[in-house]
């Protein structure tokens, strides 16, 4: 398994490090191709057991089907909840390449073996990791939870906010300001549906221009799941404080 983990790398690595040798996936594909993440079962919890598994390399973490409004005891959909540990480097890998907090909203390929280097697989699947939990001082990854993420599956899911054309926008041009206002937003969908970011492109706004939610465009069967939908995205304020209107959203 760890020949495996290492062959991966290597691949992703030669893929970024030549981007002139060939022509490339997109982002969030990159993940399906590279990201195989293996996993192995968790029998026993615990603190101390948590130690051990760190100590060893190895994160412990949960996945699970997400159960959105089930009607019925019998309508709910098995939970495939499954106590694992993951491999830290192979963690870490993914992290540095996907980058947060774009890894909370990719996809990736789930394979749990029957243990370490076994070809024994028990299970597979799709899988979004929604927590990553951290040690408050030295930012280790302490446990990761993940849910299940196969085609059709619906997944609530917040997808972050990324702006781009900052360098051109006339407003920023002028001295204005990029008013960040939602860094992120929730939408509920197909998983297979689901936007890794969301990019908001400001190259065109202007000192009180503003972006608003309806104006991002995504796959018809995303819902959007917010309280204020008429809450602008982002909005160019002007630094004046001769004006202080222009700095209200």
């Amino acid at each position: 398994m760890a020949n495996r983990w290492r062959a991966a790398g290597s691949s992703l690595r030669a893929v970024l490090q030549n981007p002139s040798s060939g022509p490339q996936p997109p982002f969030s594909s990159f993940a399906a191709m590279y990201h195989t993440i293996q996993a192995i079962p968790r029998e026993v919890t615990g603190n101390r057991v948590s130690v051990k598994d760190r100590a060893q390399g190895r994160i412990p973490a949960v996945v699970f089907s997400q159960q959105l409004n089930p009607t019925s005891a019998a309508a709910r959909p098995v939970s495939r909840k499954h106590l694992l540990t993951t491999e830290r480097k192979q963690i870490q890998a993914i992290l540095k390449s996907v980058e947060l907090p774009f890894f909370c909203s990719t996809r990736f390929p789930l394979q749990i073996r029957a243990g370490s280097g076994s070809s024994d697989l028990l299970e597979s699947g799709n899988v979004i990791p929604i927590k990553i939990h951290r040690d408050e001082e030295s930012g280790k990854i302490l446990n990761l939870v993940f849910v299940w993420a196969d085609e059709g599956s619906e997944l609530k899911v917040d997808v972050p906010v990324v702006f781009k054309g900052e360098d051109v926008c006339p407003g920023l041009k002028k001295g204005g300001h990029l008013n960040k206002i939602r860094t992120s937003l929730k939408y509920l969908g197909p998983a297979e549906h689901i936007p890794t970011k969301i990019e908001v492109d400001v190259s065109n706004l202007d000192i009180g221009d503003r972006v608003f939610i309806p104006d991002v465009e995504v796959h018809p069967s995303m819902k959007l799941l917010s309280k204020n939908e008429t809450m602008p995205i982002c909005k160019i304020v002007a630094t004046n404080l001769e004006n202080p209107e222009s700095a209200r959203v």
